[in-house]
C-alpha cells in the first residue's frame, strides 16, 4: 500500500509539475501542465481521462452516437454543483457553451469549431451537434479546458484547498476525493479507508528531481527535453523515469519572414542543415523519433504522401546546397548574417543551442540565444498533440493560430480537406495542404516531443500514455 511506503499515514500523496511555481494557479484560455492537472482534478468535463489516457465517464456516465455520427448525446450522472445546484442538462449546457466560447481564437478552439450546436434535452440528456464527423470529438471534450463549472467551481472528482509547505518551499494545492455518494454515485466499500489527500505543486526542474531523489515526492511530471539531461546528473535511477510516447510539434517556428528568412529556399537552408541525427545522438535518449515532416509519420489518417525530405542526401550534400544559398544572400552585403533562437532555459535547450549553433555555421549563419518571451526570428515549439490527428498540426500551424510565419494557401487546402465528404478526395487534400506547409518551411521540425515523468515504487496508479496525461484521481484511492 502506498501509505505504507511512504512512511506516514497521514502524508499525501506529493505530485510536482515542473514548471513556473505560480502556474498550478494560472487561468484562462491557455493553461500550463500544471493548471491543467489542477482542473482535470476539480472541474471535471463531460468525460474525462483515466490513467491509461482512454476517456472515462465524468459528469456524463454514459453516451452514443448517432449512426452518422454527426450527434453525441450525453446522459448526466444524477449529482450536484458545489453549492447543490443540481447538474441538470441546462446547467450543464450553459457551462459547456462558456467554456467553448473561452477558447474561440485559440487553437483548441480551432479543433472544437466541428460543433454545430448544443442542445438540453429531457432531464439530464444534452445532445452535440457537428457540421461533420470528428470521431476524435470525445478526446477533445476530456481536455482540461473543457472541465465544466458553475460560478468558478466544478463538481469534481477531487475538493481543493491551498495549501503551503514550507519546510519544502511548496506553494501548491491539497486535493481531497469526493465520497462517491456525494458526486451521485453509488457508495464504494471502504472508500473512507482507501482515499488518501493529493498535493500538486509546481517547481523548476532542478528542485523537483532534488525532493524526488530525497524521497519527499512519489511522482514528477511534465519532464521535456529542456529538462532530460538534468536526469543524469542527479543519478535518478533508470526505473523511475518512464516515457510517453507523444505525438506532437518538436521544432523550430519562424517568427519573422524578412531579412534572410524573406524567401522559402533560404528557410529550407535551415531545415538542411539542422543534423538531426547528431541531435540523438546527444540526447543519447533511445526510441526518439526524428522527422523532417511537419506532421509526425504513421498517424491515424496519413496517407504516407507526404514522406521524409532529402531522402538519399547526406548530410554534407544538404549542407552544401543550404551554403550556397547563404552565400547568394550574403553577395553584395556586408557582416554576418545573425539569427536569433528563442529557446527556455535548460541544459537540454543549452545542449540543442550548441548543436544547431554548428549546424548552422556550417552553412555560414550565425546564432544568438535569446529567451521565449524576447523578440526572436526562430522560436522552439514543444507541443504535445491532443488527439493524433493531421488536424491537430494544421490548426497548431493556422495563420489564425500560429503567432508566428504560416501559409495561407497551406490554410485554404486544409479548409477544403474539412469540408470534403469524400474520404478519398479528403486525404489527397490533406496531402496537398502538408505539402504547402513543407514548402513554405515557416516550421522547422526536428522530430516528436519528448515526455518524461518520475515515478516512485510505491505509486501504482500511473501508466504512460499516448498522450501524455496523468490523472490525479487515482493516485488518490490505494487498491482494493
Amino acid at each position: 500500500m502506498l501509505s505504507g511506503c511512504l512512511g506516514d499515514d497521514d502524508r499525501p500523496v506529493r505530485v510536482l509539475v515542473i514548471g513556473d511555481p505560480g502556474s498550478t494557479f494560472v487561468g484562462g484560455a491557455r493553461l500550463p501542465l500544471a493548471a491543467q492537472t489542477l482542473r482535470a482534478a476539480a472541474v471535471e468535463g463531460l468525460v474525462g481521462f483515466d490513467q491509461q489516457g482512454r476517456v472515462a465517464p465524468a459528469l456524463a456516465d454514459r453516451w452514443i452516437i448517432t449512426d452518422d455520427g454527426l450527434s453525441f448525446i450525453f446522459r448526466l450522472r444524477d449529482g450536484t454543483w458545489p453549492g447543490g445546484r443540481p447538474i441538470t442538462a441546462e446547467s450543464a449546457r450553459a457551462a459547456l457553451v462558456d467554456a467553448l466560447v473561452q477558447q474561440r481564437g485559440q487553437p483548441l478552439g480551432a479543433d472544437l469549431a466541428v460543433i454545430e450546436e448544443v442542445r438540453a434535452m429531457a432531464g439530464r440528456v444534452i445532445e452535440i451537434r457537428l457540421k461533420r464527423q470528428m470521431p476524435d470529438l470525445l478526446q477533445l471534450l476530456a481536455q482540461p479546458e473543457l472541465g465544466l463549472s458553475v460560478g468558478g467551481r466544478g463538481a469534481g472528482p477531487m475538493k481543493s484547498k491551498r495549501a503551503n509547505d514550507k519546510d519544502l518551499g511548496l506553494s501548491g494545492v491539497m486535493l481531497s476525493p469526493i465520497a462517491p455518494e456525494d458526486r451521485g454515485l453509488p457508495p464504494e466499500e471502504d472508500w473512507n479507508e482507501r482515499a488518501q489527500r493529493v498535493e500538486l505543486a509546481a517547481l523548476p526542474a532542478a528542485k523537483a528531481i532534488k525532493l524526488f531523489n530525497a524521497g519527499e515526492a512519489e511522482l514528477v511530471l511534465g519532464g521535456s527535453f529542456v529538462d532530460y539531461p538534468r536526469l543524469g546528473e542527479a543519478g535518478v535511477s533508470g526505473g523511475a523515469i518512464r516515457f510517453d510516447q507523444v505525438a506532437g510539434l518538436f521544432g523550430l517556428a519562424v517568427v519573422h519572414g524578412d531579412g534572410f528568412l524573406a524567401k522559402e529556399e533560404n528557410r529550407e537552408a535551415i531545415a538542411m542543415a539542422i543534423d538531426r541525427d547528431a541531435l540523438i545522438a546527444a540526447v543519447n535518449l533511445s526510441g526518439w523519433v526524428a522527422t523532417t515532416r511537419v506532421i509526425n509519420p504513421g498517424l491515424e489518417g496519413d496517407s504516407g504522401a507526404i514522406g521524409e525530405r532529402w531522402i538519399g542526401r547526406g548530410i554534407e550534400d544538404r549542407r552544401t546546397t543550404a551554403a550556397g544559398r547563404v552565400s547568394r544572400y550574403k553577395s553584395g552585403r556586408s557582416g554576418a548574417v545573425t539569427l536569433r533562437i528563442a529557446l527556455p532555459s535548460g541544459p537540454g535547450s543549452d545542449l540543442l543551442f550548441k548543436r544547431l549553433g554548428e549546424d548552422l555555421k556550417a552553412i555560414g549563419l550565425e546564432v544568438r540565444r535569446v529567451p521565449m518571451a524576447a523578440d526572436a526570428d526562430l522560436r522552439l515549439v514543444d507541443s504535445v498533440a491532443r488527439y493524433a490527428q493531421p488536424a491537430w498540426f494544421f490548426n497548431q500551424l493556422s495563420c489564425a493560430n500560429a503567432r508566428a510565419l504560416c501559409s495561407a494557401s497551406a490554410d485554404t487546402l486544409f479548409a477544403k480537406a474539412q469540408a470534403e465528404l469524400d474520404p478519398a478526395k479528403r486525404v489527397d487534400l490533406l496531402g496537398d495542404a502538408e505539402a504547402q506547409l513543407t514548402v513554405a518551411n515557416s516550421y522547422i521540425p526536428f522530430g516528436v516531443p519528448i515526455r518524461w515523468s518520475l515515478v516512485s515504487g510505491g505509486v501504482t496508479a500511473f501508466a504512460v500514455n499516448r498522450w501524455g496525461v496523468h490523472p490525479l484521481m487515482p493516485l488518490a484511492m490505494l487498491p482494493k
